[in-house]
């Protein structure tokens, strides 16, 4: 959790997200260096500032140093935005100004030239409208234009420290390589927020994130924070790290609405428990973990994130073993949400996940599957961190929650219950399994674990047909199931 400081007057900006990374917003009267090489959101961001400034009565200013205003505005469009209520200074080269000397070949320095008249221009359009939010775009040409670094250095520390009287809060743009040459500016600004955006070196998709380097006299959300530029601006998707707990156990179950799969597990799962669903494609785990949502929909509002299967597919599926999920999906106490895997941000399907819960009211969720959520997950680091922060914050918000895991491999002597090292998080294991039984395929359910409340611990047959889902008695008379290849028991050695 971010501490904020309660002394400083902080400045909304108006990009979602964006206030929790940084505490509650910038702190007034403070400059900031917006970093971040061309096209990686600068402008965007920065106009966004200045329009919540507006709606705030807070007078804006925006100081171009590059691009016409005119072209701008124009640009901004596509947001559906326009620039009322924004002060406009120009002081971006003009191709009419080169027109007039035409056929003139003398050489003048910077500093005779352009480089004073820009920054007392700047001055002095600060001065004129006494604007409380002031956006520079950018530092990198007022860098070009100065005679030597010494210069610049002089000239930047003068420019943040006037800004600092005036009580203006201001954004100044600026590119990162120039930042790696010289540290002055960064010295000299309260703050530095980093924008990036990279190419997949895997995926070959964009990735696009803020980072907050500094940020004098206030905590921040550390890391890097994915965000989306989409037709309402930027969106940032903060990197929390959740806190970890389990609520204390309430005794109620969750019944699957199979009186023989409830005995299996003891009565059924407890309610707020996370749940792992294993075993080979096509053992039926999907289908198990629907029943699960849809017989208790009614009092426990569920949602289903599918990395895999079409949404229609689940529908048709349900109704084909006669469990039809339409009236709970019409009644909205289910719900099923279909995952492109390479559109989210692990932290913006955090965020999805978390409006389900806490605004949607959903108390059970089921993610199918995790090799899908891999993924999705794999280009923002580790998997294993991103599903552990994920059952972190269900756990702690008392979600009962199905994790739906396929595993390689049909048959195998060696018994994984994952293949992603994530069985440790899961509060109960439910394995299925294939086995070669009177040269038939079989399949096969037991329960692994179950860390709240007592489960039988033998193994069952699992049938999926027209009638529903049917779990059998104790296979008793097979031994060997788990390696896939049982051996009937003669009736001598029966317990």
């Amino acid at each position: 959790m971010i501490e904020m400081n309660s002394d400083e007057v902080r400045q909304p900006t108006g990009v979602p997200g964006c206030d929790e990374i940084t505490g509650g917003g910038l702190m007034t009267g403070r400059s900031y260096l917006l970093v971040g090489t061309p096209g990686s959101g600068k402008t965007v961001l920065s106009l966004q500032w200045l329009r919540d400034g507006v709606r705030r009565s807070e007078e804006g200013m925006y100081i171009s140093l590059c691009d016409p205003v005119e072209q701008i505005a124009r640009d901004v469009t596509s947001f559906g935005w326009d620039l009322k209520g924004i002060a406009m200074v120009d002081l971006s080269p003009r191709g009419d100004d080169l027109d007039e000397h035409v056929g003139d070949y003398h050489m003048f320095p910077p500093s005779e030239v352009e480089s004073v008249p820009v920054w007392r221009a700047i001055y002095a359009a600060v001065r004129d409208k006494q604007p409380r939010r002031v956006v520079i775009d950018s530092a990198t040409q007022l860098h070009y234009l100065s005679t030597d670094e010494y210069q610049y250095r002089k000239h930047i520390l003068g420019l943040v420290q006037f800004l600092n009287r005036q009580g203006v809060t201001s954004l100044i743009a600026y590119e990162p390589r120039l930042m790696d040459q010289d540290m002055s500016a960064e010295l000299a600004v309260d703050g530095v927020l980093r924008l990036r955006a990279e190419i997949s070196s895997t995926l070959g998709i964009g990735l696009r994130s803020l980072q907050v380097d500094k940020m004098r006299g206030s905590d921040f959300m550390s890391g890097r924070h994915p965000l989306r530029i989409d037709a309402g601006g930027i969106t940032v998707y903060p990197h929390r790290i959740e806190r970890t707990g389990l609520l204390e156990p309430t005794g109620e179950q969750i019944s699957s609405g199979i009186a023989t799969l409830d005995a299996l597990l003891g009565g059924g799962l407890e309610s707020g428990t996370t749940t792992l669903l294993t075993g080979p494609s096509g053992t039926g785990k999907s289908t198990l973990g629907t029943q699960f949502l849809a017989h208790n929909a009614a009092r426990l509002p569920a949602v289903l994130y599918t990395f895999e299967e079409a949404p229609a597919f689940i529908v048709a599926r349900s109704r084909s073993i006669g469990h039809p999920i339409d009236a709970a999906l019409a009644d909205g106490s289910l719900q099923v949400v279909r995952i492109n895997p390479l559109e989210l941000y692990p932290d913006e399907f955090l965020a999805m996940v978390r409006r389900a819960v806490e605004v949607d009211g959903r108390r059970m969720v089921m993610i199918d599957s995790l090799r899908g959520y891999q993924m999705a997950m794999e280009e923002f680091g580790r998997p294993q961190a991103h599903i552990h922060n994920l059952i972190a914050y269900l756990s702690r918000q008392g979600v009962s929650t199905l994790l739906i895991n396929e595993v390689e491999h049909i048959t195998s002597t060696s018994l994984k219950a994952t293949d992603l090292g994530v069985s440790h998080l899961a509060d109960n294991i439910v394995l299925l399994r294939y086995a070669e039984y009177a040269s038939c395929v079989i399949k096969v359910i037991g329960c692994l674990k179950k860390r709240v409340g007592g489960f039988e611990p033998e193994l069952r047959q699992l049938q999926v047909g027209q009638e529903g889902i049917e779990v059998s008695a104790k296979l008793q008379h097979l031994q060997g199931v788990l390696s896939g290849m049982p051996v009937v028991l003669r009736s001598d050695t029966l317990p």
